[in-house]
């Protein structure tokens, strides 16, 4: 599929006195296939990063996965791998996974229950879908730390969000602020990290920070926001501005979807691999510490195999990546 994003507009969607209202504009961002962890590893549906965009506030990862049949794929088993300027966030709508990281943490990724994972200047981790999951359906999402905070130490929290039940929807906030629930779990950045069900056909309106630029991605159903419907395993991005934000279920089954906002990152970075860096020599150095099985990375033990190795840097100097200005219009 195309790394392109395009402005899908709905002429006249909102009304004002009975005029058309001027049409609001959301960025859709398809998502392309791609193997996670090797040849042996299941297939996701990357969203971000891509050429149309790099960021959406910290965020600069989404990766979306499944319904997958672990029967026929033989679902995940990701070998031990590095990370460095970044926090990884694990949230499954289905199946389990089992983490270990060089801190010591050994956990269980549970339907409903966020994983944040916090490299800083290096950590490595597994993850592997347990012999009792049959379905694995999820999302696997980083966010970039700021300059100030990305040679932070590591860290491993977990936390399960209560269920917020609106007049149409069932909100679980795993990061941030939103349907007057707040999640316990700090961030270096402002960020919003949320599930959203829809009932069939119903409508739910969502306050919103007006200072945060969000991205709505759709896992199931036919979702319509700001005059645009954004259809399964599409990313929809909203600029900042709105103050609230409705969706729309266009299906007679439950649609499903997950909310990521924050403040604009405001800094280019460097993303290769698995390494979130400012610069060439960042990412350079943290290869060749993996390699040499330095203790930067620290050890995962109670996996029964061999480390991934670092791919080869490319022969071009890795340059940073911001975000494009905001299409005029955009909301």
């Amino acid at each position: 599929m195309s790394g392109t994003g395009t402005d899908r507009v709905v002429p006249g969607a909102d009304t004002r006195g009975g005029e058309p209202a001027p049409a609001a504009r959301v960025e859709v961002l398809p998502a392309r296939d791609v193997p996670l962890g090797g040849p042996r590893a299941m297939t996701v549906r990357r969203t971000l990063p891509q050429r149309a965009r790099t960021l959406i506030g910290a965020w600069c990862f989404i990766d979306h996965f499944g319904p997958d049949d672990v029967a026929e794929t033989g679902g995940m088993d990701v070998a031990p791998h590095p990370h460095i300027g970044l926090q990884t966030v694990s949230w499954l709508f289905s199946g389990e996974i089992e983490h270990r990281d060089s801190l010591g943490s050994h956990a269980l990724v549970r339907p409903g229950e966020l994983n944040l994972m916090t490299g800083g200047r290096g950590i490595s981790h597994t993850e592997v879908s347990t012999p009792d999951t049959t379905s694995l359906h999820g999302v696997q999402l980083w966010v970039a730390l700021p300059d100030e905070h990305r040679h932070t130490g590591r860290d491993f929290r977990s936390h399960a969000p209560s269920p917020v039940r609106l007049d149409g929807a069932v909100v679980r906030v795993f990061l941030g602020s939103l349907a007057g629930a707040t999640s316990p779990v700090p961030s270096f950045t402002p960020l919003l990290g949320a599930e959203i069900v829809l009932r069939p056909r119903a409508s739910t309106t969502l306050a919103v920070d007006p200072g945060f630029e969000h991205g709505l991605l759709v896992d199931q159903g036919d979702i319509g926001v700001a005059g645009t419907v954004l259809r399964p395993a599409e990313l929809g991005y909203l600029a900042p501005g709105a103050t609230t934000v409705t969706l729309t279920n266009e299906t007679d089954t439950a649609a499903r979807a997950v909310l990521l906002g924050g403040t604009p990152f405001g800094e280019d970075i460097v993303m290769w691999w698995n390494f979130v860096g400012r610069s060439h020599e960042d990412i350079a150095e943290a290869r060749l510490d993996w390699e040499a099985a330095s203790d930067r990375f620290g050890r995962v033990d109670g996996y029964p195999g061999a480390r991934i190795p670092a791919p080869a840097l490319p022969n071009a100097t890795l340059a940073p990546r911001g975000n494009p200005t905001h299409p005029k219009g955009t909301r």
